[in-house]
């Protein structure tokens, strides 16, 4: 395959993902900005909220005060943003548009129509009317583009570039919110003792497992309170979870293995080694030692799987 048309491949598949978990990350903060808080504890979600996303400085530049409905319309329609959502879809479909060749019919519509359609819900104020069913949608069409890509596409490389761009992209959003998440509530809600607190403690968490599809999960598997270590072995080293750190690197262990080239030992390497981390993990230990740290860590080694990626397969020569 053209390296070319794998890196369009690659990143069509990450810009959807990166769309996906902006939606899911404004959600949880728009859906907890409802509970009764101060001023000052909502703040600190929207800071947060910019600070996943590095992009702090660049709002700052453009708006000054963080204010939520100035963070949500920048993170949804600015388009001098590209990490916003209206930018990742553009951009999404313009790799498509690029490679319209190796991919199905079904598999561009979903990418063309996703673009046309946010457009025109953007133009009409429907973000602005209800936030959340736009969050929502923008979740749907992520999934429906994944399951007409696995649906439609031949299994070859590639499918084996897109889904490498989608889980190496969830890895990294992932413990982003892991992150941010776990330092926001260092604070009094942590391990609440007041009934009050307690509670703003359950809505928080769950509020957070919802972000990526996991109350229900975390339910079924643990059948007891929410509790923040729980939340973080389930995002972290839990397999069978389909966005937690430890399966976004199964996958993107297993698509290395299927595109090897002469070039990429050292990649598949690396990745390997990091997967058998989160394999063999134990919370208890990451807790221990520091759970930013680790997510740190872990956040400068996927940045360099990336741009490692790019290196062997991606880059045309």
């Amino acid at each position: 395959m053209l390296s070319r048309t794998a890196d369009h491949l690659f990143w069509m598949a990450r810009y959807t993902e990166r769309a996906e978990n902006t939606a899911r990350m404004l959600d949880v903060n728009y859906q907890t900005s409802l509970l009764p808080q101060s001023a000052a504890v909502s703040k600190v979600g929207w800071q947060g909220m910019l600070t996943i996303s590095e992009l702090m400085p660049a709002y700052q530049a453009k708006h000054g005060e963080v204010c939520p409905q100035r963070v949500m319309q920048f993170m949804v329609r600015d388009e001098s943003n590209p990490s916003s959502i209206l930018s990742c879809l553009r951009a999404a479909r313009e790799n498509a548009r690029a490679v319209r060749g190796s991919l199905t019919t079904e598999a561009w519509e979903t990418q063309n129509q996703t673009w046309l359609e946010v457009n025109r819900m953007l133009r009409n104020g429907d973000f602005e009317r209800d936030p959340g069913q736009f969050f929502e949608w923008v979740k749907f069409r992520s999934h429906l583009s994944r399951g007409v890509t696995v649906g439609t596409m031949l299994m070859d490389e590639a499918l084996h570039f897109m889904r490498l761009g989608t889980f190496l992209e969830r890895a990294d959003n992932t413990a982003r919110l892991v992150d941010v998440k776990f330092h926001a509530v260092q604070s009094d809600f942590f391990g609440a003792a007041s009934e009050k607190d307690q509670e703003y403690d359950f809505y928080h968490w769950s509020a957070i497992l919802r972000s990526v599809s996991g109350f229900e999960i975390y339910r079924k598997v643990y059948r007891d309170v929410i509790k923040p270590e729980r939340v973080a072995d389930l995002l972290i080293l839990r397999a069978d979870m389909p966005r937690s750190l430890h399966a976004s690197m199964n996958e993107v262990v297993q698509n290395l293995a299927m595109v090897a080239n002469d070039q990429s030992a050292e990649t598949q390497r690396r990745a390997g080694k990091l997967r058998a981390e989160l394999k063999y993990g134990a919370i208890d230990e990451i807790l221990a030692t520091g759970l930013h740290a680790f997510l740190t860590q872990f956040l400068d080694r996927v940045n360099d799987l990336g741009m490692r990626i790019s290196r062997d397969f991606l880059i045309p020569a």
